[in-house]
């Protein structure tokens, strides 16, 4: 059975830093693309960030270009997202996806809740 696990979520204020991850079981974690998506409160879900299966090749929304940084560790089944200068736009659910865009995404975790206040 295929699992994603976020964790890392709360809330922090304008400026800071979070580090949201993700566990990974149920497939070969190392075999595929993952994605980071998010949803803002009563908006739809948003696209944020993604990385090849062997974490050479990422890429990101425009909007947090710069202040991202997704990673994983095959050794651990782990996805990361590196979260820096965190704005009160940021705030959302977010969520780890096996997957990418243009190919779409498979599984989804539950999400994990990151709030910026404003």
């Amino acid at each position: 059975e295929v699992q994603l696990v976020e964790s890392g979520g709360g809330l922090v204020q304008p400026g800071g830093s979070l580090r949201l991850s993700c566990a990974a079981s149920g497939f070969t974690f190392s075999s595929y693309a993952m994605s980071w998506v998010r949803q803002a409160p009563g908006k739809g879900l948003e696209w944020v960030s993604a990385i090849n299966s062997g974490g050479g090749s990422t890429n990101y929304a425009d909007s947090v270009k710069g202040r991202f940084t997704i990673s994983r560790d095959n050794a651990k089944n782990t996805l990361y997202l590196q979260m820096n200068s965190l704005k009160p736009e940021d705030t959302a659910v977010y969520y780890c996806a096996q997957g990418k865009p243009g190919v779409g995404y498979d599984y989804w975790g539950p999400g994990s809740q990151v709030t910026v206040p404003s």
